[in-house]
């Protein structure tokens, strides 16, 4: 029993790290289905215009992501070992990072945000499709904006959250999340003199909240900048060493192409869903917010497992990462009953509350029981993932993660969209049972143990 259950010190260790995270993205994640409710009272297009750009945006978040875990990693070992510079470096190649990518997914979306927006179009009879498109467009030429703070708040959040500073991104995503929600009360429905802007009330709502989610953890950053070490003089050049930039480019090219090929993947799995009808999407976008707010607590702790053992690593500690990961791996496990329980009652419930037809809310709830009966095998997947990346195994990741979505994942669902007649919760499903094949591999990679070894010795 000792393998699996740590001791008092442990699990202090743990929340204290934990908590902070978690109600950043518990707090998040409640109010996105708080602004996914309120545009959905508007009508299914609405819905369904919103979800399509955002499905294509989760693409550049993701990668965003993958591009500054790399300096993330290193940044946690960094910590364990008490170097500042090395974090400091870690903090300038995120900057390098998200303002590339930025500019990049601008001037890609500007220029063929309609094409990508049609792939998943597919009339059904039951909604108006150029309505969906127009709607969409005038959604995505506001979001934009947003993509900037975005990319700001990403290259500190992962730093600090790896350097024991987790309640700065806590406290400006807890900003955010109240003034987002606020924001769309008044902009989208038009309230206290302002007029209805619908969905584009809902984006202008979502970049005003970037903007002082961003602000808000630079001033803290600055205010705490002697306590944090790494934080002074970030902004005096970028010329970051050589061999440290090649190693955490090493590190994070890997996981910015599992992160991109995995997004890529999970956007054709939908668009595939999507070939359903558009009624299709619109049940699959209610069912898939409540499973991400559900699945908050897998996420969060996920990102608990890479740092602490990330932390154990660069500190030397190899044995003490050795015998920590198959307690946090059972914290997982146990976790994963809690959001199951979440889905169960949330499932019946949340889909009432949308304009839209009857079978659009019964589908949406049968996806929500099913995705809640996977859970303890995705907290699992998710876990090790981070597990094995803690050490710095980044194209063991790619493999772990994107490649089996590509190789098993995305040709499953593609097989059983064209040439079955399933409908989308027998599709989904059948799909989704992947996730089991997936776990057992995870679990031989830790038990191989190859993942444990000190990346920031020299």
């Amino acid at each position: 029993m000792k393998k699996y259950f740590g001791t008092k010190a442990f699990y202090k260790t743990v929340i204290a790290l934990l908590l902070p995270m978690l109600l950043q993205n518990a707090v998040s994640s409640f109010v996105n289905l708080l602004d996914n409710l309120m545009v959905g009272r508007t009508g299914t297009e609405q819905m369904s215009g919103v979800s399509i750009v955002n499905q294509v945006i989760f693409i550049y978040n993701l990668a965003i992501f993958g591009g500054t875990s790399g300096a993330g990693i290193f940044a946690a070992q960094f910590y364990g070992k008490g170097d500042h510079d090395g974090i400091r470096q870690c903090l300038r190649f995120n900057y390098i990072v998200v303002t590339i990518f930025t500019a990049v997914a601008i001037e890609l979306f500007s220029l063929f945000g309609t094409e990508l927006f049609s792939l998943f179009l597919t009339d059904d009879g039951q909604a108006d499709i150029a309505e969906t498109l127009r709607q969409s467009q005038g959604y995505l030429r506001i979001i934009l904006v947003g993509l900037v703070p975005f990319a700001v708040t990403n290259a500190y959040s992962g730093i600090l959250r790896s350097c024991g500073a987790a309640d700065i991104p806590m406290k400006a995503g807890i900003l955010a999340v109240v003034a987002n929600m606020v924001g769309n009360y008044i902009l989208i429905f038009g309230h206290f003199g302002f007029p209805v802007m619908g969905v584009r009330g809902a984006a202008l709502a979502t970049v005003i909240s970037r903007f002082l989610e961003a602000g808000m953890i630079l001033l803290e950053c600055r205010k705490r900048a002697d306590k944090l070490g790494f934080a002074q003089g970030i902004f005096q050049h970028f010329n970051i060493p050589k061999p440290l930039f090649r190693s955490i480019l090493a590190g994070s090219l890997p996981l910015l192409c599992n992160e991109l090929f995995w997004s890529l993947g999970e956007t054709t799995i939908t668009q595939n869903y999507s070939l359903r009808g558009i009624t299709a999407i619109a049940a699959f976008n209610i069912a898939n917010v409540v499973i991400m707010v559900c699945g908050t607590v897998q996420q969060t702790l996920g990102n608990c497992v890479g740092i602490i053992l990330g932390n154990e690593l660069g500190a030397g500690e190899l044995d003490k990462a050795r015998e920590d990961c198959p307690r946090l791996m059972m914290l997982a496990l146990l976790t994963s009953f809690l959001t199951m329980a979440l889905m169960c009652v949330a499932a019946p419930l949340v889909p009432r509350f949308y304009n839209t037809g009857d079978s659009v809310r019964q589908t949406a709830t049968y996806l929500i029981f099913a995705s809640a009966a996977i859970q303890p095998f995705g907290s699992l997947v998710h876990s090790a993932y981070f597990a094995i990346r803690s050490g710095g195994r980044t194209l063991m990741t790619v493999l772990f993660d994107s490649l089996f979505t590509w190789v098993v994942v995305v040709p499953s669902c593609y097989l059983l969209v064209h040439y079955t007649s399933l409908n989308l919760l027998q599709l989904y499903i059948c799909v989704n049972l992947t996730t089991v094949i997936k776990t057992f591999f995870g679990i031989y990679l830790l038990k191989k143990g190859v993942w444990i070894r000190n990346i920031v010795n020299d």
